[in-house]
């Protein structure tokens, strides 16, 4: 059985990391270089580094900062934000960069997904998917979850799977940085439909929140930010417990 994954997420504004509460509200959260130092030697399994205000100047300065993260790393690293065209998979990648998210420009523009998979490997482009509960449906945003689609997050996330992404990155909007648990449903429907790794973000709170999304939510990882980056769990002691759960971790 595959070991599930442990992963802290660091979103990236002006070359610092910060959190909020439903993709609002955002504060400082520290240096990424020290969060990346302290994660590593925690024992994550892997990184994601969202720029959450990509622009094609920041570009630049996100190239800059993957350069040096790669220096200090040695677990593998996603990183995402401002996605447009293969070039800037290429630039990151070649910065060092193990994996690539891909959301806005993946759903507006989906043949990204099937040309990036075919030139670097499905095993590095990771389909975000940022999902909002509403009249009864989960249903995709874009933007940082500013721009409502109307389509339905399960069905982007089989369409995605046909077009060459390799894993799928789950956050659910309604529950991010509430501290009251992931998405389960939505990540276990998605999980029963679709053959490729899913990514749980959104709500940890607790350790039991991670129990819960592996054994309910069948997630083949699970992310977060604040509880990790504020120390309120350590990863050591959130693996040990899993484990204890029968829960297969990676110690």
């Amino acid at each position: 059985m595959l070991t599930k994954r442990i992963i802290p997420c660091l979103d990236i504004q002006n070359g610092r990391t910060v959190k909020g509460i439903k993709f609002q509200d955002l504060r400082d959260a520290g240096d990424p270089i020290e969060l990346v130092r302290w994660y590593t030697s925690q024992g994550a399994d892997e990184l994601v580094f969202l720029d959450i205000s990509a622009t094609n100047e920041k570009r630049k300065t996100l190239i800059s900062l993957v350069r040096e993260i790669s220096i200090h790393i040695n677990i593998p690293f996603t990183v995402g934000g401002g996605i447009r065209k293969e070039e800037d998979i290429e630039s990151l990648l070649h910065a060092g960069a193990d994996k690539i998210s891909i959301n806005t420009e993946a759903f507006n523009n989906p043949n990204l997904l099937e040309q990036s998979s075919k030139r670097f490997g499905s095993q590095c482009i990771v389909l975000a998917i940022d999902t909002k509960y509403e009249n009864n449906e989960w249903l995709v945003y874009l933007n940082g979850g500013r721009m409502p689609t109307g389509k339905r997050s399960l069905d982007w996330a089989k369409e995605g799977f046909n077009r060459g992404a390799g894993e799928i990155l789950l956050t659910s909007m309604n529950h991010d940085g509430t501290k009251n648990g992931f998405a389960v449903n939505i990540t276990r429907k998605i999980s029963e439909k679709i053959p490729i790794p899913i990514i749980a973000s959104g709500g940890a709170g607790k350790m039991e929140d991670f129990y819960q999304i592996f054994s309910n939510g069948k997630a083949d990882a699970a992310l977060a930010a604040s509880i990790f980056h504020y120390r309120e769990i350590k990863i050591p002691d959130l693996k040990l417990y899993l484990k204890n759960l029968h829960i297969p971790m990676r110690i």
